[in-house]
């Protein structure tokens, strides 16, 4: 059974590796990038169900990334979930604006956010006799 892969893209390392503990212990396949060219390459290679977003990053934006992400064929139905400090209701709006499907707060409610990204990946057919 294929576990649901999720990549998280944040430039500070810290960050990266708490979410991805939290979310393998969750049964998630984490993968992660410190930057958006690294996600756009990693999406060729191997497709998450989900992406994980920092706001603030170097070289590109995370809502110029998200609107990137979205405007591509191949991956604008992959939901984007962000993941900011900056807490500003216009940074939410933006973030909605650019596509992302919501968008959360640092420091971060785990749960929520587990509870958020389960909501957001269907779960296929296989796992769903398994858990009946």
């Amino acid at each position: 059974m294929e576990k649901p892969r999720i990549i998280i893209v944040d430039d500070d390392r810290d960050t990266r590796e708490l979410l991805a503990l939290a979310l393998e212990s969750e049964n998630f396949e984490v993968s992660s990038a410190a930057n958006g060219l690294r996600l756009i390459s990693s999406l060729q290679l191997r497709r998450p169900h989900l992406i994980l977003l920092d706001v603030n990053m170097s070289w590109i934006d995370g809502f110029e990334l998200c609107k990137a992400v979205k405007k591509n064929e191949s991956f604008r139905d992959i939901p984007v979930i962000f993941i900011s400090g900056r807490g500003e209701p216009e940074d939410r709006r933006r973030g909605m604006d650019a596509g992302a499907a919501d968008y959360f707060v640092k420091p971060l409610d785990l749960n929520k956010l587990i509870n958020r990204i389960r909501a957001l990946i269907p779960v296929s057919e296989s796992e769903e006799g398994e858990r009946s």
